[in-house]
């Protein structure tokens, strides 16, 4: 496994995603990429998941301080209220006392992003969680966060892929030295089904998903959750360590065609 320093905090490069896991399913993957050398869980409320994640947690052997586990309040739970009640009930579901990150789901401009930005605060202080973030936030969003709230915000967790242009975000990101996850890095599956993806693959004996994932982590800030159900996927999405992407065919991937947003539900942010 490999990390990334963010605000002197070392978080495991590729994690696992786990939107549409549930039940026993969801247990069984995520002790899998626990026995893999998983230490990076990403889950959320609307996942309704965390329950099977907190029993996944408990029957490991892996000690709870080594794993990076994030956290997401949905975008109707943004009350300053309803955040501390929710994300105690997703402690109390994942039977922890703290999450290492959480996260605004979505923005919702019907909240008071400065009162949702305070109650999670008071969860950090008490020790809950351990960083405070947010996800789907467009750059003009996150920078009100940032700068004009002034939140200590450590993660943005968006859709990125090389199919979708992040680079004003992960510029910005860099700078202030906050965390980009890549959530969806395989594209939905069509990074397999591109052309260019799988010759360039081949060149390096990868597959086209080892190799989108190896382009997200080789950027600065930047790590990946890609979600997998199959001991396979997770041990091929975990095999990317081993090698790197020459100049040319990192720049070839970023020349691609970047105007494909897979997730755009019908309250996201306007993406500008």
């Amino acid at each position: 496994m490999q990390y990334k320093n963010i605000q002197g905090l070392d978080v495991p490069e590729i994690g696992l995603g786990t939107y549409k896991l549930h039940d026993r399913q969801c247990e069984q993957t995520v002790r899998t990429a626990l026995d893999i050398g998983y230490r990076h869980i990403d889950t959320a409320q609307m996942y309704k998941n965390e329950q099977a994640i907190g029993e996944a947690l408990n029957v490991s052997n892996v000690p709870r301080e080594d794993i990076f586990l994030s956290t997401k309040i949905w975008h109707t739970n943004l009350e300053a209220d309803d955040v501390l009640q929710t994300t105690e009930e997703s402690l109390r579901q994942m039977d922890t006392p703290y999450v290492d990150l959480l996260m605004i789901h979505w923005p919702n401009e019907q909240y008071d992003l400065r009162a949702t930005i305070e109650s999670m605060l008071v969860l950090r202080d008490q020790g809950k969680a351990m960083n405070i973030g947010v996800s789907n936030f467009p750059l003009p969003l996150l920078k009100k966060v940032n700068e004009e709230i002034r939140a200590p915000i450590f993660c943005n967790q968006v859709e990125f892929h090389p199919f979708i242009d992040q680079l004003d975000l992960l510029d910005y990101a860099i700078e202030n030295d906050i965390m980009v996850t890549a959530y969806s890095p395989l594209a939905q599956g069509k990074v397999t089904e591109n052309e260019q993806m799988k010759q360039i693959a081949e060149k390096y004996d990868k597959t086209p998903a080892q190799l989108s994932l190896r382009w997200l982590i080789e950027q600065e800030n930047v790590v990946a959750i890609p979600k997998a159900s199959s001991e396979e996927h997770l041990q091929e999405n975990f095999e990317v360590f081993d090698f790197y992407l020459e100049d040319e065919d990192f720049e070839a991937i970023d020349q691609f065609e970047k105007n494909t947003r897979l997730v755009n539900p019908s309250f996201a942010p306007d993406w500008g």
